[in-house]
């Protein structure tokens, strides 16, 4: 269907693909995957590794949910900093959950490398503090991280931030030479064209409607029946649609982008070239594309409708950081929406013969690669590290089917109102 919120930088410079085919018919699989985002590309095509028969499910094209809009931002790790992972889980839990969230980026330089995926990959990310007390928290963290877990990222003083990014109003920040950015939605049908030559049979324009546990699973869309012993859904902010159960763990969160026309002085911008998150709870996020564009991501809707200018919603919290910038031509917006978890971790784990992720809220660009790989490993029979994953706490929004969005919409604004404040 025609999408008014993909007038998209990464629409209008996506790679070839082939001709979207609708599943037909009666069919039969091992696997069936449901979403074809990055999680669901990966967890294909690991499956397909792995020796398994392999049917992956769109409702509309690969990389259409957030795996394609996203601001391409590859940031290191979870939501939650490790410090208060440690606390809250423990010393052995963290470590296995450190290797698992900071090793998913080599998963994906390596799949990049592997399938030779053209996707304007970078190293390097900056998380900015808009706070002296955000500052001192992040070298906290790092020294953290450093002491504990053997991870060396750089602090940046306030007086040398410039070497990353000119702007006033940032006090220091945090430099990660392991994160960096990306083409998102390239990255997506790179998977793909991957996954199709693993043997995986992929089906887009086809919206999984029905899905039964009977001796397996099965499927219904509007023209096919797919009949698998396992079902892997991932499908993030559409979970609800399948899985109203699974749902009640996440909110949908509308995120809007900008991209710029190509800037001559993009590079004064952002010397270094890294992909930038400031500390905010309603955070700014941006980078340079490939051809000098600023990419920039500002504020968060809780209506799905969106606002009657996205240029005008972002280019305001664009003039708050680059006011130099504040009247750049905008060539491309967009928007999709993010599942927010409770807690901001990912939701992932088992209910029989199906397995679930979603709830990336927001830090995803990594971990979902990480969560469809552990998924095909579950799948396969070796659990350790899905056990993992799976472990990481989690509870529903409380409220019920009626009030589970407005209560949770009346927090989030209580901690965007404390970033005004």
């Amino acid at each position: 269907m025609a999408d008014p919120l993909n007038h998209s930088y990464y629409a209008a410079t996506a790679n070839l693909a082939p001709e979207a085919e609708a599943a037909k018919g009666d069919l039969s699989c091992d696997i069936v995957v449901i979403g074809g985002g990055f999680t669901g590309l990966s967890a294909a095509l690991a499956c397909a590794e792995k020796g398994f028969d392999v049917v992956l499910l769109e409702a509309e094209t690969i990389g259409f949910g957030a795996s394609g809009r996203n601001g391409g931002q590859l940031i290191p790790g979870l939501r939650w900093s490790m410090r208060e992972i440690e606390a809250e889980l423990g010393q052995d839990r963290a470590k296995a959950i450190f290797e698992l969230s900071y090793g998913a980026r080599d998963r994906v330089w390596n799949r990049i490398a592997r399938h030779n995926i053209h996707c304007d990959l970078k190293s390097g990310h900056l998380e900015a503090a808009v706070k002296p007390a955000h500052f001192d928290a992040m070298r906290a963290e790092a020294d953290w991280l450093a002491r504990h877990y053997g991870h060396e990222a750089q602090c940046i003083s306030p007086s040398d931030m410039g070497q990353h990014i000119r702007a006033d109003g940032y006090h220091g920040g945090v430099y990660d030479p392991k994160g960096g950015h990306f083409h998102p939605l390239n990255y997506a049908l790179g998977l793909a064209d991957a996954a199709r030559t693993a043997g995986v049979r992929i089906y887009e324009t086809s919206p999984a409607l029905r899905i039964s546990q009977k001796a397996g699973v099965e499927v219904e869309t509007s023209m096919a029946r797919v009949q698998a012993r396992h079902a892997i859904l991932a499908t993030d902010a559409w979970m609800a649609d399948l899985s109203p159960a699974l749902g009640r763990y996440t909110i949908p969160i509308m995120n809007y982008n900008i991209a710029t026309e190509p800037l001559e002085d993009a590079d004064a911008l952002l010397p270094s070239d890294a992909a930038v998150a400031d500390s905010r709870f309603v955070l700014n996020y941006f980078r340079l594309s490939a051809d000098k564009r600023l990419i920039f991501g500002g504020g968060e809707a809780y209506v799905a409708r969106p606002p009657r200018d996205i240029d005008r919603f972002v280019q305001r919290h664009l003039a708050r950081v680059f006011p130099q910038a504040a009247r750049a031509p905008i060539a491309y917006r967009w928007g999709g929406a993010v599942a927010v978890s409770m807690n901001r971790l990912p939701h992932i784990g088992r209910q029989a013969d199906v397995f679930y992720a979603h709830g990336f809220s927001g830090h995803g660009a990594l971990i979902t690669t990480l969560a469809g790989e552990v998924m095909a490993e579950a799948v396969a029979g070796t659990a350790a590290q899905f056990d993992v994953l799976s472990g990481l706490p989690a509870r529903p929004f409380p409220g019920g089917r009626l009030l589970r969005r407005p209560l949770a919409t009346l927090g989030l604004l209580w901690y965007a109102l404390r970033d005004r404040l």
